[in-house]
């Protein structure tokens, strides 16, 4: 059975302010510590850096890339690159991206279509590079030839740094897509007006996607099923969070995502008091 686990998003701290907040979560007991990735805006890899040379357990990620708007080999590099710094502590969440006026300022939506055959095509190169060299690739939006021209080393973690993938239930495409990787951020489509995302969705969720690894045979121990919320500190936290481990969560990440000016003090204030243990 795989180990259930507990991370926190910060939303907002400079990459001092960062690495600070990830010795404090280390200390207390925190499985991993997430940054988000901007279009324009503070880098999450120089970011995630910053907390791999103060830290020497907690794994480091994103949640999440946007994968459809950044080239794979750009992102391959600076993810192997974490990778080797930490001694095999990266993460890499990844979905189609969220638009927003920090991203369409700067770049046209494509459509979603187009994002949805980046995405898909972006992680195909992510993870051939990740193998090594010989690697090709020739997609209708990316192509890849192999090279021997100062490749960066492979990833402490192989056969690749493991990728979560937002898969939204029931789009058929968005599953089996987060089936074939390393986890699943689930979410649903369609909803109409019957609440907020829950538990009792995520057993929905852990259903299907079990059945889509089965059917391609890949194994489920080892898949980490994300949930994503708020907990408080203490026994009402706990029972919050058991709540989405018993509907079949493997990973609960800590998602406070205001912005205000006390962002790191509230973020430093729920880090010391540790992390959910259901």
């Amino acid at each position: 059975m795989t180990a259930f686990r507990a991370g926190v998003v910060i939303s907002l701290a400079t990459p001092r302010q960062f690495a600070d907040l990830a010795v404090a979560a280390e200390d207390v007991g925190w499985d991993a510590i997430f940054t988000w990735e901007a279009v324009w805006g503070q880098d999450a890899w120089i970011t995630l850096a910053a907390a791999a040379m103060r830290t020497s357990r907690i794994r480091l990620g994103t949640m999440l890339t946007p994968l459809p708007r950044i080239r794979p080999w750009d992102l391959a590099g600076r993810v192997a690159t974490l990778d080797n710094l930490s001694d095999g502590r990266a993460q890499l969440a990844v979905g189609l991206g969220a638009l927003h006026p920090g991203w369409l300022a700067f770049e046209r939506d494509e459509g979603r279509k187009v994002r949805a055959e980046k995405l898909d095509e972006g992680l195909a190169v992510y993870d051939g590079l990740m193998r090594g060299q010989p690697f090709a690739y020739a997609g209708s939006h990316y192509s890849v030839e192999p090279t021997d021209f100062v490749p960066p080393p492979p990833p402490v973690q192989q056969p690749r740094v493991p990728v979560w993938v937002v898969g939204a239930y029931p789009a058929g495409r968005s599953m089996e897509r987060a089936a074939q990787w390393d986890g699943i951020i689930p979410t649903t489509v369609g909803r109409s007006g019957d609440g907020e995302f829950g538990p009792t969705d995520l057993a929905r969720i852990v259903s299907a996607i079990k059945e889509i690894r089965e059917s391609k045979g890949l194994p489920w121990e080892g898949y980490d099923v994300v949930a994503e919320g708020v907990s408080e500190p203490g026994p009402a936290g706990v029972a919050t969070v058991k709540r989405w481990a018993d509907a079949g969560a493997t990973f609960w990440v800590e998602s406070d995502w205001s912005m205000g000016d006390d962002a790191v003090a509230r973020h430093r204030r729920r880090i010391e008091a540790g992390p959910p243990a259901p």
